[in-house]
């Protein structure tokens, strides 16, 4: 990549200039007007107005709908190694600023556009950074980056013994790029042979299988929530469903909850959880269940009673899309309604949405729905979001996508 200016140039619509300006980082192939000179797919572009207004600089994208991705708007900056390893710790003395030192050793070190590091995913477990590469450019620049990533990390005494590439994800084809996982090479250095390390989150263990758990392999961006989640629940009776491998669950029991039934459709989920029970020395206070938490909500009602008098409400996200937007609006607000039916009065609810598609307009406009149907009032305890690890830009809607509520039902 060529230092300093004289990049091709990207000439865009006066609706991107306005949305660049704005501080979106991204220009779609329908906003660029004209293209001149010569780059290469995943090199860099110069953005300007159709005045000719320098508006950026960014990775050049030829096969996605997102054209180029603004990696600066300083027309000052030159993009060596020396840049990006400013980058680099930037984002690693922010994260040391906003977390706890104990919470450094699991956390996303890098979350693509929020760090500008557009399409790329770094997550840290324990002694391992795990990768996820979703643009052209960022896989270009791998070679350069991905070595200043464990150099930056282990000049602040932190130990890294390899970086895992988890590129298994369809996305990918949007830009080009082929599906793939694997340890990166480090220049000189021989990887890790497991694919499974041991993180503490909350003084919770869990084993993390990076090489085939969901996304990097452990959901890092509800640290915080399941915090608070341990803080209500002493001496509770807790139903945590979709549990996934037990997090939320495990949490509340260690906090002091009575006891903790967690539920997962996932066969293969809830053996994960049953291990981490049993890692943890909970297996006296939990118990994991396979079942439809959609099926088993209406049965437990049916049944009668109120078996539980906190429930955790943490399901996947139920729209990847905005075409899908309503169907899932009726599915968040099934569960939410049953959730509530089933909670005595004076019992308690965490109930969230990971999907930035479901705006929180909207998924609080469902949850006030829920409640009125179910004959209860809500009484907000905290209104909370993702962990600070993953920060949210507010000129990028799409950073902003974890809704989290804890409730008491009056």
């Amino acid at each position: 990549m060529k230092e300093g200016r004289g990049y091709a140039r990207c000439t865009v619509t006066k609706k991107a200039e306005r949305a660049i300006v704005g501080g979106h980082p991204w220009v779609y192939d329908a906003e660029v007007k004209a293209m001149e000179g010569s780059a290469e797919n995943g090199g860099l572009v110069d953005v300007c107005s159709e005045k000719g207004r320098y508006l950026g600089t960014g990775f050049l994208s030829e096969t996605s709908k997102i054209r180029v991705r603004l990696i600066s708007r300083n027309a000052n900056d030159r993009f060596d190694g020396a840049f990006w390893a400013r980058r680099v710790k930037y984002a690693w003395d922010y994260r040391k600023t906003v977390m706890d030192p104990a919470d450094l050793d699991c956390c996303r070190v890098i979350f693509g556009e929020a760090d500008t590091f557009p399409g790329l995913t770094v997550d840290r477990f324990h002694d391992v950074l795990v990768t996820q590469t979703l643009s052209r450019g960022m896989e270009v620049l791998k070679p350069v980056l991905f070595p200043l990533l464990a150099e930056t990390l282990r000049a602040d005494g932190q130990d890294i013994k390899g970086i895992y590439e988890r590129n298994d994800v369809a996305l990918r084809a949007h830009e080009g790029l082929e599906e793939n996982k694997g340890w990166f090479a480090l220049p000189g250095e021989a990887h890790p042979d497991s694919t499974q390390t041991t993180i503490v989150e909350n003084g919770v263990i869990y084993a993390v299988d990076f090489e085939n758990g969901q996304k990097t392999g452990f959901f890092l961006d509800q640290k915080y929530n399941r915090r608070a989640v341990a803080k209500l629940a002493r001496g509770k009776r807790v139903l945590d469903c979709f549990t996934h491998t037990g997090s939320f669950a495990l949490n509340a029991a260690k906090g002091g909850a009575a006891h903790v039934t967690a539920v997962d459709v996932s066969e293969s989920a809830v053996e994960l959880a049953r291990a981490n029970v049993l890692r943890n020395g909970l297996e006296d206070k939990m118990d994991c269940v396979a079942a439809n938490v959609f099926d088993l909500l209406p049965e437990l009602e049916r049944q009668g009673g109120k078996p539980y008098d906190f429930i955790i409400l943490d399901p996947p996200a139920f729209t990847k899309s905005r075409r899908t937007v309503d169907s899932a609006a009726r599915g968040y607000k099934e569960i939410n309604y049953r959730a509530m039916k089933l909670l005595p009065r004076g019992g308690y609810l965490a109930t969230c949405s990971c999907s930035h598609f479901m705006e929180e307009g909207r998924f609080v406009r469902m949850l006030r729905a829920a409640a009125f149907d179910a004959g209860v009032e809500l009484r907000q305890i905290e209104a909370r979001q993702q962990a600070p690890d993953h920060p949210i830009l507010w000129n990028v809607p799409e950073t902003n996508y974890l809704k989290f509520y804890l409730f008491q039902v009056v």
